[in-house]
């Protein structure tokens, strides 16, 4: 009898200290979501369906890094669908005008880190706020991307481009592959470098941070560099997978990367989130709209649906800041 007690005071004990980690509750979540899917559609555990799944949750999922990264310190990024479509056209014209491949990836990436670094130079150093800032980027990266291409696709890639939006390697699709490199370095950076505690210490309280000697503005402009980056990886492959530029590619992508890392358990108001959680954040949403699309539910109906569950996400996230309080 008092083994058995004995027992389930240490199983309750596990348990208790397994859901005080910021990875439970969402992957709590991705896992129920999960199997709910694979019990409603025969369709859904199948090796198509889950590449498929890997090569659409990419995309976002990559995005969210850069998100991930800019909630922490407190801001906000609107700006990661445009920045994604002008980068990707960028590559994209580079090439059909003749360019090599490697200098047209470069070249577009390197687009994205200088706006993300615009975005960061007018929060961090002309005290901006990060809403109106990446909003108006937003817009300024659209239309240039629309200036660019006339408002048509750019098509005539060169052909071994496809290889980072369909290719594979070993079996394992490309954009996974990327996707999965892209977490590892994020992951390092925030949990095992100096850099990574000033994020977390910035959106922790900034101005405690500026006195304790942290270089919070420089820490805000590489914050805002990165979700630049981020964001012209994410075009990388969208270009590569669609073969084209598409100039209106990315319409409304920044929803869905703060939904992922909102999902993934981070506070809007910084200092708190993981990176393993931003992914969580982002399979859950891919596994959901993938499931949803197979049981044939109106797309308008997911979007009631999808914005439930980010509420319900935000609610438990403020009951347990006031549970700590």
């Amino acid at each position: 009898m008092n083994t058995q007690v004995s027992q389930d005071s240490k199983a309750m004990s596990t348990f208790k200290a397994l859901s005080k980690q910021p990875i439970f509750y969402p992957l709590i979540g991705f896992l129920l979501v999960f199997i709910i899917m694979t019990v409603v559609s025969d369709s859904f555990l199948t090796y198509n369906n889950l590449s498929n799944i890997g090569r659409q949750v990419s995309i976002n999922a990559i995005i969210a890094v850069g998100m991930t990264f800019a909630i922490l310190t407190g801001g906000i990024d609107l700006a990661v669908g445009s920045v994604m479509a002008l980068s990707g056209t960028i590559m994209a014209g580079l090439m059909a005008g003749g360019m090599p491949m490697t200098v047209a990836i470069v070249a577009g990436i390197a687009l994205g880190c200088v706006l993300g670094g615009l975005n960061g130079m007018m929060v961090a150093y002309a005290k901006m706020p990060p809403f109106i800032v990446t909003l108006a980027m937003m817009t300024i990266a659209r239309g240039l991307a629309l200036i660019y291409t006339g408002g048509y696709p750019i098509a005539g890639i060169d052909q071994a481009f496809a290889f980072f939006g369909r290719g594979s390697v070993l079996g394992i699709e490309t954009p996974i592959i990327i996707t999965v490199i892209v977490y590892a370095i994020a992951y390092i950076v925030l949990n095992h470098t100096p850099f990574g505690r000033h994020v977390y210490a910035t959106g922790g309280n900034y101005e405690a941070s500026r006195l304790s000697g942290i270089k919070v503005s420089r820490i805000l402009f590489l914050v805002y560099t990165i979700s630049g980056l981020t964001s012209a990886l994410a075009g990388l492959i969208i270009t590569s997978r669609l073969m084209s530029g598409q100039p209106n590619a990315g319409v409304a992508f920044e929803l869905d990367a703060i939904a992922a890392v909102v999902l993934g358990g981070a506070a809007m108001n910084g200092g708190k989130g993981t990176i393993l959680g931003t992914l969580m954040g982002a399979l859950l949403l891919g596994v959901l709209n993938n499931g949803l699309n197979l049981i044939g539910i109106n797309p308008y109906v997911q979007n009631v649906i999808k914005g439930i569950i980010i509420l319900f996400a935000i609610y438990v996230g403020t009951e347990k800041k006031k549970a700590r309080s």
